[in-house]
């Protein structure tokens, strides 16, 4: 965890501002400020870790599918269709469950989300037809449609600094891509030594500690949701709102529609790169991995180089950056290649920290749980799609032109950060 998150500065000794007592050179925070900093710890702890489950729950089903294609018979049509149900449900009810949050509470919905969704995975080693089964893909997509808008609105509510907001929404990217890498190496091991049922039953009873400690954590945080309420109505009426904020809403939105769009058709095709450079698929998967690793580094730095040079620097750098390493992964050698991977996991990854965390400064905080949803619906579904568009232009041209028109595309975001100048304050003019 960033150390600068949760740190007081520290004040002379005597009499602090506000009443409080400096001992030793510190300020003995007032107590209500003490409880804020308990509730923001809570609420980052809570949604990092909500995060790292859901994600890692949806990563976890390529693990499971080639195994369930074999136990009930599926066709790769059928195992494709398997996926759109969880991916489908988790990507449409994100915005109506944005608005159900506000009718039942945020914490209340991820708690109800994240129960839902462990009792899909615990069931998934009780299903005996390929029918129950996509029943619980759906209840399990369902569950955890609700916690990317809910929780990506909690921190940056409990953030009022921008550097900080960024900072804890980088770090909650993260903990969903240590989960993506985390639960499918588990859940490959369960299934190796004791089976897929003993495996999806396992990860489902691991689903619901979790849940224990989100109940846990969510206490005290449910205890002052009035009180936070109210607190974000009198700060919603002082947020800016207008068309000019909405174009550049619209600006982002397409900038991570196209580099989901990117991220997820590379991601399909590279291994096929790689099969026609002679390369196996232990070593292809060696490749993919350090790719992911790339990434998990990339959304914590970008981040935080966001804070350093501004937001659109850091998309501009971040995404000719992408283009530069598809097109130099299509003509250089495997070994460059591989040396390559983990800057190009660094690129791939890394624009979608600075994204979403500057949703927040673009929308009324009022509006924050739906702009979420809207975002997160977006770029999930254009990364849904992306593969099968590409996939046609391939059968087409071939794998090494339509990769090169993957890294073409990504240049489209360029232009599209001149709406967001000056709407950003990481890009003010003396930022």
């Amino acid at each position: 965890m960033n150390r600068g998150l949760f740190k007081h500065p520290p004040v002379k000794e005597g009499r602090a501002e506000g009443g409080s007592v400096a001992f030793g050179g510190h300020a003995r925070p007032p107590e209500g400020q003490v409880r804020l900093l308990l509730k923001q710890k809570r609420i980052m702890t809570g949604t990092w870790l909500a995060h790292f489950m859901h994600d890692g729950f949806t990563d976890m089903l390529y693990v499971f599918f080639p195994v369930w294609q074999v136990q009930f018979g599926l066709s790769f049509a059928q195992v494709g269709f398997f996926k759109t149900l969880f991916s489908g449900t988790l990507a449409g009810f994100q915005v109506p469950s944005s608005y159900l949050a506000d009718r039942v509470g945020g914490v209340r919905l991820l708690l109800a989300g994240t129960l839902l969704t462990s009792a899909a995975v615990l069931a998934y080693g009780w299903a005996t037809t390929p029918v129950t089964l996509g029943v619980l893909l759906v209840v399990g997509g369902l569950g955890a449609s609700v916690q990317h808008p809910i929780c990506s609105t909690m921190i940056s509510s409990s953030c009022a600094d921008k550097e900080l907001r960024r900072t804890a929404l980088s770090v909650f990217n993260v903990s969903g891509d240590v989960g993506k890498l985390v639960f499918p190496a588990s859940a490959a091991l369960l299934i190796s030594g004791f089976g897929w049922p003993v495996a999806s039953r396992s990860m489902g009873g691991f689903g619901v500690l979790v849940l224990l400690v989100l109940i846990v954590l969510a206490l005290p945080v449910l205890s002052g949701a009035p009180a936070a309420k109210a607190a974000k109505s009198s700060r919603a009426s002082r947020t800016p709102s207008g068309g000019e904020r909405n174009s550049a809403f619209l600006a982002l939105l397409t900038i991570g529609i196209l580099d989901s769009a990117t991220r997820m058709g590379f991601l399909t095709y590279f291994p096929f790169l790689l099969r026609d450079k002679g390369v196996d698929i232990a070593v292809t998967g060696s490749a993919l991995s350090l790719i992911f690793a790339g990434g998990i580094a990339g959304k914590f730095i970008c981040g935080i180089l966001a804070t350093r040079v501004g937001v659109l620097r850091s998309v501009l750098i971040t995404e000719a950056l992408t283009a530069v390493c598809i097109w130099a992964a299509i003509i250089l050698p495997f070994g460059a290649v591989m040396a390559l991977c983990p800057v190009m996991g660094l690129a791939l990854n890394g624009t979608s920290s600075v994204l979403y965390g500057s949703v927040p400064e673009l929308v009324p905080e009022d509006r924050r749980n739906q702009s979420f949803a809207v975002f997160y619906t977006a770029t999930i579904g254009s990364g849904a799609v992306s593969p099968f568009v590409y996939g046609l232009a391939g059968d087409l041209v071939g794998i090494v032109p339509t990769l090169v028109l993957v890294g073409t595309v990504i240049l489209g975001a360029l232009p599209l950060t001149l709406p967001l100048r000056g709407k950003l304050g990481l890009d003010a003019p003396g930022a």
